[in-house]
């Protein structure tokens, strides 16, 4: 007599909570954060006030979930330190030493640094484009390498143009984001570094020579700026900017101008791509649509919270939370467009070409406000004027 078996219900089994999937090099790295930041805050805490020292102690956990997000931040991270604190050491508190230790003047004292910086964004750009002409890959993964050392050097300038800054003079020192010069620094490697992340999520190369071209051209103004404005000489801050809000209102804007930036570089391959040019050579509209809409996004958020960030920061500056100043108007200008944009595409389902001319526009609007007001307007802002 035959026994027949009844099917057994598979059983599910929930995947593992968050905090379980983490393995030990991720607790490792996040204790090590967690140390720096309490070394930090132990040697250097009677200098700070406690917003300032709020904004340290958070940072730790913050750069360990981006470090457990996305692997490439932690060699990132170590790499930085490395160099920062290798180059630091060559000083030995005088300022002078930048122009007579070797390692300094030529590799990473913060102007060095930041012209290797420039060089290699610079050819990171022909590499990308090289591959995308001759449809090789060799060039793209060139081209990505480059982009990456140009990121290292480019937030170890910023990491010593910091501690330089304080060897100018105790009542100098001050963190690298406030003058033209230094946030165009922080702008380039802000796009670079989202677009990276985008080319490891998306599996491809071939955006790089767009969002390229943006960061290639801001990278030639801050070489002209430099040049013709002797812009890299640290200047004290002006009493306005004398404040810990400078040091998070500043990056969370920055991070909106950059990925907004770099939608609209996407935005132009999508155009070509929908007019049957670089068909081929482009990865499909879709993945390019998607990158847009996501860039744009987390741009938006960071912007409004710079945005607000900026109006607690003029209620304790000028006593108002808001005086309809041009830099003001023209940073509500661009909240209101990309807000627009979400809204048509969230309610409405804005796609195609619509959207990417859109984006693209945006670009216009948001480099007007990001540059053309400080050249021709003026108003409470009028600090960051060419």
């Amino acid at each position: 007599m035959e026994m027949t078996q009844t099917p057994q219900t598979p059983i599910y089994t929930a995947p593992p909570g968050y905090f379980r999937r983490l393995g030990a090099l991720d607790w490792l790295y996040a204790a090590a954060l967690l140390g720096g930041a309490l070394f930090a805050l132990q040697r250097y805490g009677a200098y700070m006030d406690i917003y300032e020292k709020a904004i340290l102690l958070l940072s730790a956990p913050t750069f360990a979930w981006l470090g457990w997000h996305w692997k490439q931040v932690r060699w990132l991270m170590v790499v930085l330190a490395v160099l920062a604190l290798s180059a630091i050491a060559q000083y030995d508190g005088s300022l002078p030493a930048a122009d007579t230790r070797f390692f300094l003047k030529y590799a990473l004292s913060s102007q060095s640094a930041i012209l290797w910086m420039s060089t290699l964004f610079f050819l990171s750009t022909l590499f990308y484009w090289g591959g995308l002409v001759t449809r090789s890959d060799t060039g793209g993964v060139i081209g990505s390498k480059l982009c990456w050392a140009a990121v290292v050097l480019g937030f170890t300038g910023m990491l010593v143009r910091w501690y330089e800054s304080y060897l100018v003079g105790a009542d100098v020192g001050h963190i690298p984001i406030s003058n033209l010069y230094e946030v165009f620094i922080l702008f380039s490697l802000i796009t670079a570094l989202f677009y990276l992340y985008y080319e490891e999520q998306y599996e491809t190369l071939q955006l790089g020579p767009f969002v390229m071209l943006v960061i290639s051209a801001a990278v030639g103004f801050l070489l002209w700026y430099t040049v013709s404005r002797e812009a890299a000489e640290i200047q004290p801050l002006v009493p306005a900017l004398q404040s810990w809000w400078m040091k998070i209102h500043v990056p969370a804007n920055f991070i909106g101008y950059g990925t907004f930036a770099l939608a609209a570089m996407v935005a132009i391959a999508y155009l070509l791509k929908s007019r049957g040019l670089l068909v081929d050579r482009l990865p499909a509209l879709e993945v390019l649509d998607d990158v847009m809409y996501k860039a744009i996004a987390v741009g938006f958020a960071f912007f409004t919270i710079a945005t607000i960030l900026g109006a607690l920061w003029a209620a304790e500056a000028w006593g108002g939370y808001w005086s309809w100043d041009p830099k003001e108007t023209w940073a509500l200008i661009v909240w209101l467009n990309y807000a627009a944009w979400l809204h048509m595409r969230l309610m409405k389902g804005l796609r195609g070409q619509v959207a990417a001319w859109w984006a693209l526009v945006g670009l216009l609007v948001t480099t007007f406000a990001f540059l053309g007001v400080n050249m021709f307007l003026s108003g409470l802002h009028s600090y960051g004027a060419l």
